[in-house]
């Protein structure tokens, strides 16, 4: 998988909260830090839809 450009994860920001992210290359995730939506990399792509984001556990 190729990793997000750094460049772009500067950028981002949850669409849902507008909350600041964290990028985990070894799970091919974004995780936003303030609401916890888990959001998908496909093929070094983040998936920054809401409808495709998963809530954290419990």
């Amino acid at each position: 998988m190729p990793p997000v450009d750094p460049e772009l994860i500067k950028l981002l920001v949850c669409p849902d909260c507008k909350g600041a992210i964290e990028y985990k290359d070894r799970r091919n995730l974004i995780i936003c830090t303030a609401c916890g939506l888990r959001y998908p990399v496909r093929d070094g792509i983040p998936i920054m839809l809401v409808d495709e984001a998963t809530r954290p556990d419990g």
